[in-house]
């Protein structure tokens, strides 16, 4: 009920907060435009509209949450709370940069002699506006930022708040990188354009001069908030973020991604030249610049978090949880680099068909670019399939432990199914079509180069079978070897059942028989007494017999120092808790007269569920940032 009642508080004080903001900037805007007070009466009747809502509203739940968390330290260190401080910074000082970026952008275009419209952002803006924006902008959050210190100084427990920190930081850092790509990118390109001497053409000087503005106002957000994030990597809950991980897993994905994409591009444009396209100098130097102009950025942050990312999998001290997160990156890099090669396979194939049921094709525009797509994905794809795959195949076919837990990796077992799933898939497609073309042209019906369509379709299915048959070889290896290891362990295993003559016993054997059938199982009736001289790995007991221990095995019970499985049962006025927080829950519950829930879990490590919602909404934004750079880099390469 609490968690409701402050996200309602919290949201509509951020809401609220926002329609102030952008209401007095809009009246500010009109009393400082004169044109604007004589020919807009609606903008200054809609920013006074906003001001007389949004003022009552923001006190009212704003004073009521200030009020309450003074009280309640629960409610002091909520994580809703830190989303709502680090939330409302965001809101106000990205608006303060987009309208400096803006500002800048205009006056670097009005002294170069360049339209002001032609800015990136704000085109249509004046340098009144901008500042007013930046203004008012930049006191909301001062006072949020000198509240949000005084804050930190009297948080009885910071973890949340430091976990929207971190994501805080990251914003920044991922928010100043992507104008410093862009603007990189921009100026690239615009160099191949000058260099082919098309000044004038699909790019003008304005493109230099944006570039210019977003690196002048990206590179320093960029620098400080990724410095901010290396001075704090001495603390080890910065070592052991899962978002930083995270992030860094995206960049170097990202990066090594669109690299090799701009490298099998470039590939293109050079084979295309080469096959006699006979483009002029000019326009194949500005074809190149565009791919090229996206992999240098792209490959900088590919190698530069790339290394950062390797030093992040050093700081896990246990190996086979570092030994974890590197594999993930490698097989996400070997599926993207097998789906590639495939591809770029059954193309050149595909070109090969053609050619031999049509020579006309060697004469066509069609032939060389078919074959200039197919071998710079091959370029692009071979070698980072084998670049990835074979060291974790190297891995899994290793003996003792590292071959042990490479093979039982739930990653590891994840890729192998799945590209046996597109295999099956791809090969009942590409095997239905060539049963209905064969059948379809047997009965007569209208199915032009039967006999290329069918190879076509042939080939397909081959490399799809090949490639089944290939990697449900590695998967079964992989049961084999497993199965005997784990079996010699589990055969060397001493397991004791502790039965107190209840029928607890039988039921564990009955389990064990079907869960676990070739683990030895010893069991022991307590009531007979317990030898001094038993041994055990582990002993199994109801959670009866833990609390209500008979005096004949209590001695052994006591001092035996192997893992205790208490499976839990029916024990009256007993309620098993996960830990003390939920004890206190649990029994503050009681004191209302509610039902105990013995069986509610609570987040890991005790994070708040809002933590993870504020994971969840970083990721997304990460997501988008990595598509719309994706999505920039093919548009900048195709021209679309």
């Amino acid at each position: 009920m609490k968690t409701i009642r402050r996200l309602y508080f919290y949201a509509v004080a951020i809401i609220s907060i926002e329609v102030v903001t952008w209401g007095v900037i809009n009246l500010l805007r009109s009393i400082f435009s004169a044109d604007k007070i004589t020919n807009d009466a609606s903008t200054l009747a809609g920013a006074l509209a906003l001001i007389f809502v949004g003022v009552p509203i923001f006190l009212i739940h704003w004073l009521w949450a200030q009020r309450v968390s003074a009280k309640d330290d629960e409610e002091k260190t909520a994580g809703i709370r830190a989303i709502f401080f680090y939330g409302i910074l965001l809101g106000t000082l990205i608006p303060a940069v987009q309208n400096l970026l803006a500002l800048i952008n205009r006056t670097f275009l009005t002294t170069a002699n360049l339209y002001a419209s032609r800015s990136i952002v704000g085109g249509t803006q004046t340098w009144t506006d901008n500042l007013i924006a930046i203004i008012v902008n930049l006191l909301i959050a001062a006072y949020f930022w000198r509240t949000l210190q005084n804050e930190w100084r009297t948080l009885p427990e910071t973890e949340s708040f430091a976990e929207i920190r971190r994501l805080y930081r990251f914003i920044w850092m991922l928010y100043g990188l992507m104008m410093v790509i862009y603007g990189a990118q921009q100026a690239l390109n615009y160099a191949f354009t000058l260099s082919a001497g098309n000044v004038l053409g699909v790019l003008g000087r304005e493109t230099a001069v944006n570039a210019i503005a977003l690196l002048v106002v990206g590179a320093p957000i960029w620098f400080f908030s990724w410095k901010i994030l290396q001075d704090v990597l001495t603390e080890s809950a910065e070592q052991d973020s899962y978002l930083r991980l995270g992030i860094l897993y995206l960049l170097s994905l990202g990066g090594v991604i669109t690299t090799l994409t701009a490298g099998g591009n470039l590939i293109y444009f050079l084979l295309m030249q080469a096959l006699g396209e006979g483009k002029k100098i000019a326009e194949f130097v500005q074809d190149i610049g565009g791919p090229i102009s996206i992999g240098v950025p792209f490959a900088i942050v590919w190698a530069y978090y790339g290394n950062w990312l390797n030093q992040q999998f050093a700081f896990d001290e246990d190996s086979p949880r570092r030994a974890g997160k590197k594999r993930l990156y490698f097989y996400i890099l070997s599926f993207l680099g097998l789906a590639a090669t495939l591809f770029a396979v059954i193309s050149l194939v595909s070109v090969m068909i053609d050619l031999l049921f049509t020579r006309a094709y060697l004469s066509s525009s069609g032939f060389a670019s078919a074959l200039s797509t197919a071998l710079g994905a091959l370029a692009a794809g071979l070698p980072l399939w084998l670049l990835t795959w074979r060291p974790v195949q190297a891995d899994a076919l290793a003996e003792g432990s590292v071959g042990d837990h490479a093979r039982r990796s739930v990653i590891r077992k994840t890729y192998l199914y799945l590209v046996l799933f597109a295999s099956v898939i791809g090969g009942m497609i590409s095997g239905g079509t060539l049963i209905f073309t064969l059948i379809n042209s047997a009965l007569g019906g209208g199915v032009s180069d039967v006999a290329k369509s069918a190879l076509n379709s042939l080939q397909v299915l081959v490399w799809f079978v090949v490639l089944l048959t290939y990697h449900l070889s590695a998967l079964r290896m992989d049961g084999v070897a497993t199965a005997d290891t784990l079996e010699e362990k589990q055969k060397e295993f001493k397991l004791v059942v502790l039965d107190d003559g209840s029928g607890f016993a039988e039921s564990v054997k009955a389990t064990f028989a079907k869960r676990a059938p070739k683990l030895p199982l010893t069991v022991v009736n307590v009531n007979d007494g317990i030898s001094a001289d038993l041994q055990a790995d582990a002993v199994v007991m109801s959670g009866s017999l833990a609390m209500n221990t008979p005096e004949k095995a209590g001695a052994w019970i006591r001092s035996f120092n192997g893992i205790r499985l208490i499976v839990e049962d029916e024990l009256a006025g007993v309620a098993w808790m996960n830990d003390s927080a939920q004890a206190a829950d649990s029994a503050k519950a009681m004191a209302e007269g509610q039902r105990v829930r013995p069986h509610a879990s609570r987040a890991a490590n005790g994070a708040s569920a809002w933590t993870y919602i504020a994971y969840v909404f970083a990721a997304l934004f990460a997501l988008q940032l990595l598509f719309m750079l994706t999505m920039l880099g093919v548009s900048m390469v195709t021209g679309f």
